[in-house]
């Protein structure tokens, strides 16, 4: 019997913004209510009455902003609905300083606790503010701007006259003095003392937003690349594909850049206000400076700088040609397997390990991806998932994201079963066109499995892989690994000592170890960043992108829109 998921309560959204509505009114009309006057006298013993006025003055225009959340949330805005949630919880405890409003705090504080309990209704993304949604949104702040100052203004004792309102509205937004006097001194009549510094909050607070949206440069493209993209990208990674990272722009999670003639592209994502490239663009070299350069208009024109995480020497005099500055980021390790060998002492130790793994009943096998059936298949994502330890899933510019994308049949793996024949390690390979030569993407083993069974997998890798015709196959990226095997200056010695510290965190220094028992070829890769003081920030692109900095997720967010976002 086939069962269908549960779908997300379809009345809730109405609900929610009703009562999103109603609870900022009751705010509202709480605020420009006088205190009670036990309550009053109460609450001065526990604060003075600057910070009861700072709270009412705080107070009016988060229920303003509540009312207004109100719509997005019948529109299932996921954000809305956070808003809501921690403006009724703000609100909340507003209602208490100012006053000891315990009605207005019970109904405020239920409200954000049912509400808190439907996120799966509130699924729906922002969509960007365009020039033309923001003709309209910005009048639509200044008014309400206007309208809730002079509401505060008509709450005043004595029923001021429209033209009183209007006139006092108007000196208030000047920030003069006007016609009311809202400074009382006796009894509690001094409530509405905190009204000009609530219309000023209002006022300040309508100012940026419609700042925001006037001048909040166009956004990037969020959607993936859809059937046409990819079926391009392919052909172009088919055709000039022959860098060791241009496979893994295939992954599902890139966005991806056309040049005008769509002869070249690129791989990248936005992070931390940087469009990041993955690796070197793929195409002719006689496209690549028209393409890196119309890349670079399209990033300026959005507000974002331009980087790249893992370009080749290739290519940096290409985006040197821009201004662009590139960082030495590490060294790439390439096994020339025709040239590989286990002989010899200084191999010795990668030797034992392979014989040790051998006697206890290890044998290793090569095989296509497509080849593998279900099963197996299955069998080899356990591994993986094994591997990771519970450690987030990392990788951008040299991994591929899943065993089963769609250019998966394209790819080859190394399966290193145990004496019951049982699979306990993996190593993963994509293709490189264009020259005899595969690039490793995931490398995980069985955390039960004894010591040395990765250096079993890739010593046999380079046998089967050598079997088959393959010359060169490139393993991990060591980062900063020239100043720890080859430091040319004393500044790099001491870089390398630096670098060797964060070890503990990273494994920079044992991921090189690692690396320099197969005696690689080093092949160094670079930061690319925009501007003198672009650095930080495209560092911090780079680790966000690679999964060394999580992104910080809000909790209860589904998983399939936390990868949509991640994207």
């Amino acid at each position: 019997m086939i069962t269908c998921s549960r779908r997300p309560r379809s009345w809730l959204p109405g609900l929610a913004a009703a009562a999103a509505a109603v609870v900022g009114l009751v705010n509202i009309a709480s605020t420009l209510s006088p205190t009670i006057r036990w309550r009053g006298h109460l609450l001065l013993q526990f604060e003075p009455v600057g910070a009861m006025r700072l709270s009412h003055a705080f107070a009016l225009p988060a229920g303003t902003a509540l009312v207004l959340v109100a719509p997005y949330l019948l529109k299932r805005r996921r954000r809305a609905w956070w808003s809501a949630i921690l403006l009724m919880a703000m609100l909340g405890l507003l209602d208490l300083l100012k006053g000891l409003d315990f009605e207005e705090t019970a109904i405020t504080w239920a409200t954000a606790a049912i509400l808190a309990t439907g996120g799966s209704a509130f699924q729906v993304r922002h969509d960007p503010i365009t020039l033309r949604s923001a003709v309209w949104r910005v009048p639509v702040l200044a008014l309400a701007g206007i309208a809730v100052a002079a509401l505060a203004i008509a709450a005043q004792p004595g029923h001021p006259s429209l033209p009183t309102i209007s006139t006092e509205t108007i000196d208030l937004l000047r920030w003069h003095t006007g016609p009311v006097r809202f400074e009382r001194h006796h009894a509690f009549h001094h409530y509405f003392a905190w009204i000009p510094l609530s219309v000023h909050i209002v006022q300040v607070g309508a100012l940026l937003a419609i700042a925001y949206v006037s001048f909040r440069p166009l956004a990037a493209p969020r959607t993936l690349p859809g059937p046409r993209q990819r079926a391009a990208a392919t052909e172009l990674v088919h055709a000039y594909g022959s860098d060791t990272l241009s496979f893994f722009k295939l992954r599902a999670d890139k966005q991806y850049f056309f040049s005008r003639d769509r002869r070249a592209f690129v791989g990248y994502r936005v992070r931390n206000g940087v469009l990041l490239l993955s690796g070197d663009p793929v195409g002719p070299d006689d496209a690549l400076p028209a393409l890196l350069a119309q890349l670079r208009e399209f990033a300026g024109t959005r507000g974002l700088k331009l980087g790249a995480v893992g370009a080749s020497e290739h290519v940096c005099p290409a985006y040197a040609a821009l201004g662009l500055r590139k960082l030495y980021l590490g060294d790439e390790a390439i096994i020339e397997l025709d040239r590989f060998s286990l002989q010899g002492r200084a191999i010795r130790k990668v030797r034992q390990s392979v014989t040790r793994l051998e006697k206890a009943g290890y044998q290793a096998h090569l095989d296509e991806l497509r080849a593998l059936d279900g099963a197996t298949l299955d069998e080899v994502e356990r591994v993986l998932e094994r591997g990771r330890q519970g450690a987030p899933e990392r990788g951008f510019s040299m991994a591929m994201d899943s065993l089963r994308s769609e250019h998966a049949d394209e790819t080859l793996v190394v399966l290193a079963r145990d004496a019951d024949g049982a699979i306990r390690g993996v190593l993963h390979f994509v293709p490189c066109f264009g020259r005899s030569t595969v690039s490793l993407s995931f490398m995980r083993r069985d955390p039960r499995t004894p010591n040395g069974l990765t250096e079993f997998m890739v010593a046999r890798a380079a046998d089967l892989l050598r079997a088959r015709g393959v010359t060169e196959m490139s393993l991990n990226f060591a980062t900063f690994a020239k100043w720890m095997h080859s430091p040319a200056k004393r500044s790099e010695r001491v870089l390398g000592r630096l670098v060797a510290l964060g070890n503990p965190f990273f494994q920079i220094e044992s991921l090189y170890r690692f690396n320099a028992k197969f005696f690689p070829r080093w092949e160094p890769r670079y930061l690319v960043y925009e501007g003198a003081l672009g650095l930080p920030r495209a560092s911090l692109a780079a680790m966000s992108a690679e999964g060394q900095l999580p992104r910080p997720a809000l909790p209860g967010r589904p998983a399939a829109l936390r990868r949509v976002e991640n994207a």
